[in-house]
């Protein structure tokens, strides 16, 4: 008997593998090695399928998500016909937020009337807030169906009804205010022709003139809510403004020049800043033919824009006086200087530049109706992506390779922390102690 080996003991395979194998360690034939590749085989089938059968899911899910979006809304749209004031502004606001929220053409192109029929409804017999929400759908409408004849014929059928509430001095400030931003941005829109512009735009003059210096020289006073009513206006009239074509702007100037520099003088933050933006619109529009022009009392200009941008007044608000050196500052490089707006919009792997006053004023008109859906709707939307050339839809299921998810996040950031950890670690080890010497 080999030395150091008892009886009965079977021998132990040595670590280096030079020891023999025990009967029940080798494998009795090749179906054994077989069996083992073919459970790998299975389990990565497995998985695949498992994957593919998520991914099934998703999509399920997607479908079914988007039906009971679209039941909701054909609901909402249904619901603007009932008899009940308050069900008819709940509709309103939920065809508001849908219309926001997803760009939806398809959907609404086929169901134009109807909607519009609702709208013209609520707007005729509605007052206040329903007929205000209704204006924001109208405006909505036209920005779900683009340029196009769909658009020209809603537009035909809402435009006047639009005109009707903004001009009727017993309906409610809200709802005119709201009216005059639809019309503008309908009428930006939809309108076929210069002539259609004109006329609108010489509508909204007719209510924001009342802000003009009275007759001796001195700012009316109006309450905040005709303040606002006039502010709409006066915006609404400059989105027009930024579409008229370089040979109409000369008659708009000699009229406009003189007249708008007055709104300055009023006592309201929000309508000075409005007409401020518009002067600055009208000096880049007159500077295309003209890089030197400078229009009547230059210097008295500029030198009241300077004043407003480094306004200190204490019986204004702290935050009015803070937005009005803000948006001056800009204004006041427009006009004396002739340099534009420079600012960049970040939407998903996009950028947006405005880089002038109409584009501007065309993004902050579209962005006000819009709200927090403008982002999908600049990625998605045909008319906003015309408007400011931002090329086709980009396929946002290309995108989604690159997005990075929670759990990745996570994971990464566990790592960094665990070698950063080790790291400091291995420093304070090689720390050393130094003795200082007397």
């Amino acid at each position: 008997m080999p030395k150091g080996r008892k009886k009965g003991k079977a021998a132990k395979p040595t670590a280096g593998g030079g020891g023999r194998r025990s009967a029940e360690s080798r494998p009795s034939s090749d179906n054994d090695y077989d069996t083992a590749d073919n459970a790998s085989v299975v389990s990565s089938t497995l998985s695949d399928t498992q994957s593919v059968a998520e991914e099934a899911e998703d999509e399920v899910d997607d479908t079914s998500a988007q039906e009971q979006f679209e039941e909701k809304l054909r609901d909402c749209i249904d619901g603007t016909t009932q008899k009940s004031a308050e069900g008819r502004k709940t509709c309103l606001r939920g065809m508001k937020v849908a219309f926001c929220k997803k760009f939806i053409t398809d959907f609404v192109a086929d169901r134009k009337i109807t909607i519009a029929d609702g709208i013209e409804r609520c707007l005729k017999k509605g007052k206040g807030e329903e007929q205000s929400l209704a204006a924001d759908c109208a405006t909505l409408l036209c920005v779900q169906l683009g340029p196009g004849d769909d658009c020209e014929e809603i537009y035909k059928d809402l435009c006047p009804v639009l005109q009707i509430v903004l001009l009727d001095k017993s309906a409610a400030l809200q709802a005119r205010a709201s009216c005059a931003t639809a019309l503008g941005l309908c009428t930006f829109i939809g309108a076929s022709g210069l002539l259609q512009v004109r006329a609108i735009m010489n509508t909204l003059e007719s209510v924001f003139k009342a802000s003009y210096l009275k007759g001796d020289g001195v700012p009316p006073s109006h309450s905040p809510e005709v303040a606002s009513l006039h502010c709409s206006c006066l915006m609404a009239w400059s989105l027009l403004l930024s579409i008229v074509p370089p040979s109409t702007v000369e008659e708009i100037l000699d009229v406009h020049l003189k007249k708008l520099p007055q709104v300055l003088e009023s006592s309201h933050v929000d309508l000075r800043i409005a007409a401020g933006l518009s002067i600055a619109l009208l000096y880049e529009m007159a500077r295309i033919d003209d890089e030197d022009f400078e229009g009547v009392k230059f210097e008295h200009l500029c030198e009241t824009l300077k004043q407003l941008s480094t306004d200190s007044n204490k019986h204004r608000a702290k935050k009015d006086r803070r937005q009005q050196r803000a948006n001056f500052r800009d204004i006041l490089r427009g006009v004396a200087e002739g340099e534009p707006p420079d600012e960049t919009i970040k939407f998903g792997f996009e950028s947006l530049y405005l880089d002038s006053w109409a584009r501007k004023r065309q993004y902050d008109a579209i962005c006000q109706v819009l709200s927090s859906g403008m982002n999908t709707h600049l990625q998605e939307n045909d008319l906003l992506r015309d408007i400011f050339e931002l090329g086709p839809p980009i396929n946002t299921s290309l995108q989604g390779i690159h997005k990075v998810t929670k759990f990745e996040r996570h994971m990464y950031n566990a790592a960094a922390f665990k070698a950063r950890t080790k790291a400091r670690a291995k420093s304070r080890d090689k720390r050393s102690v130094v003795v200082p010497q007397s």
